[in-house]
């Protein structure tokens, strides 16, 4: 069971957060400021089901993996307090200041930076979650031709 639900609550996360990601720039170079507002007000709502993915997600990874010595191995569990820190350090703290800060029509200097800010970390979250997709991808392909022999 745990097989299942781990790789499903990180393509969940992985998703919401591209979708996070590019509704933000879409909105910010193509729509006006009230879409804006209405995607920074939308991310904070998807935070209830990217909170619990990524929470699901970590304690998966940690409890499949506990024992595992191998490369792949270690580089997911190297990458995830990375993911986790950013997330719960960057990444939320901003998306709740942005949502204020848009919701109020205070699109200044604070307002632009932050957004960098959250963009670059979105987009690190992306590459770190993609390259741990990837290495569990190869550590199941992996288990399965060696179950065949």
């Amino acid at each position: 069971m745990i097989r299942t639900i781990h790789p499903i609550a990180g393509v969940i996360g992985f998703l919401t957060i591209l979708t996070f990601w590019t509704s933000t720039l879409y909105s910010e170079i193509f729509a006006s400021h009230a879409t804006v507002a209405s995607v920074k007000t939308m991310i904070v709502y998807g935070l209830f089901l990217l909170v619990p993915a990524m929470v699901i997600v970590g304690a998966t990874g940690m409890s499949m993996g506990s024992r595992r010595k191998d490369a792949s191995a270690l580089a997911k569990k190297k990458r995830m307090p990375i993911i986790a820190a950013n997330g719960l350090l960057i990444l939320v703290p901003a998306a709740l200041y942005l949502k204020t800060k848009a919701g109020a029509g205070a699109f200044d200097t604070s307002f632009y930076l932050v957004q960098v800010i959250e963009l670059v970390a979105g987009a690190t979250n992306l590459t770190l979650m993609g390259k741990s997709i990837r290495d569990g991808r190869a550590m199941t392909a992996r288990s399965r031709s060696q179950s065949q022999k």
